[in-house]
């Protein structure tokens, strides 16, 4: 049993059941035995990888988008460049390295990285040295300046809640105990106004997730957008309007039960990204339709990209290349899966990529 196995028992014994929300929040970010807090979860020797981490293309490709979106702005300086959830620091390395031909724009850009793990902040500062950065705990901490700004699986680390459709209302899954086991079990069921709107949509037996923490983080980034300028591009799993059981663990590029290791397993649940463009929407910014990462990233112009970098590749760093390539891209990889939305004032166009 891990340590924070330990404190949930006598959490749960003491206290009773906890919701999904409060358990990964104490998995994820305890400050002692949190899996963020203790480790570099990325890579072959981590959990899992990040699309910046298969190829330099991804964050090349999203950092010219932003750059042309500020072009078209009219070159608002200066401007804050920021990143949520900047894992290795590797995409926001990517983004500086592809827009330093765009004249004005890396002397215009202050790069703010924001990240609660200091494990991590001391990874991104040997990845970006040479770079003069700034980090932030929250998105609240961000400037009152134009924004542009990439959030790539950020927000499908944030804490969720799951609810059972009843006949007329709604039950919560919660953490509980079972002779001394942590296990799910509902709540009675009771009606529950911020879900009124689902009952329209669902059955008895359908699981429904939301992510309140998401929402002041997306309506802080829309009103500086709405009322600065800029734009934030957001890359994740999920879909549009939850329906069903996404929550999930992995270890070691494994799945396994999200109650079997607290605090050394990777927890992590699809993003709804339709409560995020209402929130956005209701800051004044604007929203573009939801797009597959493959779809994007074709039209930013990724297979150009790829040919170009594979005139300099042989052997097996070619057939890398070309499996990078295909799991950024293709549908039955991460082509699919993963969407991006894209947040930008009213009355701007959407980012390139953004609109067929």
């Amino acid at each position: 049993m891990t340590p924070l196995a330990r404190q949930f028992v006598r959490r749960i014994a003491r206290h009773g059941p906890m919701s999904i929300a409060d358990y990964m929040a104490e998995c994820l970010l305890h400050p002692e035995h949190g899996y963020y807090a203790t480790r570099d979860p990325f890579g072959r020797r981590g959990d899992f990888t990040t699309a910046p981490e298969i190829s330099q293309m991804f964050g090349e490709l999203l950092g010219l988008a932003l750059a042309r979106t500020w072009l078209d702005q009219g070159r608002p300086a200066p401007f804050t460049l920021a990143e949520l959830g900047p894992g290795r620091g590797t995409l926001m390395a990517d983004m500086l390295r592809a827009t330093r031909a765009v004249p004005g724009f890396r002397e215009a850009a202050r790069v703010v990285l924001v990240e609660a793990s200091q494990a991590l902040r001391q990874v991104q500062r040997q990845t970006l040295k040479d770079e003069t950065v700034s980090w932030m705990d929250t998105a609240v901490e961000l400037p009152e300046a134009p924004l542009f700004l990439v959030a790539n699986e950020f927000f499908d680390a944030l804490p969720i809640r799951q609810f059972v459709r009843a006949a007329n209302g709604w039950c919560e899954r919660q953490v509980a105990l079972e002779d001394e086991r942590l296990v799910l079990k509902l709540s009675p069921p009771a009606p529950l106004a911020a879900l009124a709107h689902r009952l329209a949509d669902t059955r008895p037996g359908d699981i429904v997730e939301t992510c309140q923490p998401a929402l002041p983080i997306i309506a802080e980034l829309a009103r500086r957008i709405a009322r600065h300028g800029g734009a934030a591009l957001i890359v994740d799993y999920g879909g549009w309007r939850s329906l069903g059981d996404t929550w999930q663990a992995l270890r070691a590029h494994r799945p396994e039960d999200p109650l079997a290791n607290p605090g050394e397993a990777d927890l992590t649940a699809h993003v709804d990204f339709e409560p995020l463009a209402r929130a956005a929407r209701a800051e004044g910014a604007a929203c573009s339709a939801l797009v597959p990462q493959g779809v994007l990233l074709e039209r930013l112009g990724i297979t150009e990209r790829a040919r170009r970098l594979a005139a300099g590749l042989s052997g097996a760093g070619l057939e890398a290349h070309v499996a990078a390539h295909r799991r950024l891209t293709h549908p039955q990889e991460m082509g699919t899966l993963f969407k991006a939305l894209a947040i930008t004032p009213g009355v701007a166009p959407p980012p390139p990529g953004f609109s067929a």
